[in-house]
This record gives structure tokens, sequence and C-alpha cells, in this order.
């Protein structure tokens, strides 16, 4: 089963609840960063220091200036203006570029060809260390390069790392591995495609009018792609009741509120996470695996459910 942690906005505690789910169910999992702007699970999940890495590459379509002639196919072909034709020039930008390689089959004389370049990395380890138990824990991170534009590669890399990772922990189907995603901020292209092929998402907002606002955005996405989804309240206790109003005038499931804990911020300051700073949460957060589970249609042996 897959489940997505995602939110609206920023800063609502999207890697606590990850982190938190990965920490206290008991089975085997993946746990999977796909904030890869700025992965940060693995500050709460303790040694990490047999991490593997691999660099993740995109093809680009490389120019034979002997070959063009500039006869402008190739530039009206792409929607994203990765190529212009100004002339008898052809300029290439590969950070616009989405590597569909239909450029390259619309140019009538070759002159275009795909070669690889580096957007991002991935880093992965079984983690022990602060698990509570000696159940596989795996992690995968995915870190954008600096002055790139587009994360989705990177995601869908660290996504099928993951599904390739949980293939190890699985004799049988991978799909009975637990998968945690830990998604990017916000509605666009980066959130999407991290809970694209999600069973469940748990939509993590703040009760405050910015919170209501994205969580609605949130909400609006989610229901566009068809996923079954839930909420979970951050700092319950600190703003109005609008997003439980909310909640109920949509008939959105409520699946887990969490008060201001001074010990909770004091631990996530310090990188411990929430249920090794206040441990009678982790029963909780158990739950909301299992509730997560039922949401999605999924029982016990991994089958949907009527």
């Amino acid at each position: 089963m897959k489940i997505a942690v995602a939110s609206g906005k920023g800063g609502t505690g999207k890697t606590t609840v990850s982190v938190s789910l990965a920490l206290s169910v008991s089975d085997p999992l993946v746990l999977l960063d796909c904030d890869v702007e700025e992965p940060n699970s693995s500050i709460f999940l303790g040694d990490t220091t047999g991490r593997q890495t691999e660099t993740v590459t995109v093809p680009v379509p490389v120019l034979d200036e002997s070959k063009c002639t500039a006869c402008g196919e190739c530039g009206r072909f792409c929607e994203f203006n990765a190529i212009v034709c100004v002339g008898t020039s052809v300029m290439v930008f590969p950070e616009l570029c989405h590597s569909c390689g239909g450029c390259i089959r619309v140019c009538p004389h070759g002159a275009l060809h795909e070669e690889e370049s580096p957007v991002g990395e991935l880093s992965f380890c079984t983690i022990s260390a602060g698990t509570g138990s000696n159940r596989a824990l795996i992690l995968v991170e995915g870190v954008l390069t600096i002055g790139k534009a587009m994360s989705p590669p990177v995601i869908r890399a660290v996504k099928r790392k993951g599904a390739a990772l949980a293939g190890t922990l699985s004799s049988e189907n991978a799909r009975d591995v637990l998968t945690i995603m830990d998604s990017p901020p916000g509605t666009s292209c980066p959130m999407t495609t991290t809970v694209s092929d999600a069973d469940v998402v748990i939509l993590v907002t703040e009760p405050t009018p910015f919170g209501l606002h994205d969580l609605d955005l949130a909400v609006q996405t989610v229901r566009k792609m068809k996923l079954p989804f839930g909420v979970v309240i951050n700092r319950s206790d600190s703003g109005d009741d609008r997003v439980r109003e909310y909640c109920k005038k949509e008939s959105i499931p409520l699946l887990l509120e969490i008060p201001e804990d001074r010990r909770i911020a004091e631990g996530y300051s310090s990188g411990i996470p929430l249920v090794q700073a206040a441990p009678e949460y982790r029963e909780q957060f158990a739950r909301l695996a299992r509730d997560a589970a039922y949401l999605a249609g999924v029982v016990n042996d991994g089958r949907k459910h009527a």
C-alpha cells in the first residue's frame, strides 16, 4: 500500500506526520522523501551513514550544427520553447526540456540526438536506530541539483528506486510493503507527480485561514485525481474551528488532531521525531496508518475490500 502525505502549503507538518507514521507501524516499509528541493526526513531518523547514492539524469537534445539546415521543425514541435529557431540559428535550452524526444523524431535531417544530463541525486539506506524495533525501514531521498528548474524527474526516480527496494522486502509482491511518500508542498506538478499512484492521501493542515485556503486547493486536486483522502490537523488547538467545519461540510474524514505540545516543538528543533519526544502518540499514528488503509480499501492481506 502507498500512503502519500501532502498539503496545500509548506510548514504544516508533512514530514512530522510521515516520519511518525514510519516509526509507529510494525511492518517493513519504505519511506520516500519526495520533497526533493528541501528533503529533511533523514534528520529525524538517526544514523544514515550507510547511504548509497545514484545520479539522476534525463535525456536532452544536442544539436549537430553540421547537419542542421535551420528548417525550424524542431522549434515548431516543442511546446516548451526548449528549442528556438531564429533565422539560421537554432538554440537549445536544456533546462526547459521535458525529455519527450519529439524534436529528434521530427527533425528531417537527423541533426539532433539525445544525451543524458544530470538533474539530481538519490540516496538510500536501511534505518535501524530509533525505530523501536528490528524491522526494516528503508529511506529513499532525492535532491534536485541547484539551478535545475524541474523536480518531477527526480521525484519519479525516487519512486522507482522505492519500488525496487520494496521488492527486496517482500518475496511475493512489492505492493505488500507499506510505502510512505513525503510529498512536496503545494498542488502543482511536484505534488501531483508524488501522489499520482498513491492508494490514499493524508492531507496535513493547520487551523488558520491560510491553512484552510490551501487545504481547499489540495482537496480539489486529489478529488480531481480521484484519490481517497483524509485530513490531519497539526497544532490543532492554536487556531479556530474553520478547518473542522470545512471537513464536516465537505464530508472529509478527519483522521487525527495533533495539539500544540512543547515536547514536540523542542524535539523537532533537536531532530527528535514526534513519537519519541511524546511516546504516547505512537499508538495514534499506528491507528492513523490503519485508518488510511481503510480509506484506501485495503485489508490486511493487501487486497481491496468491497
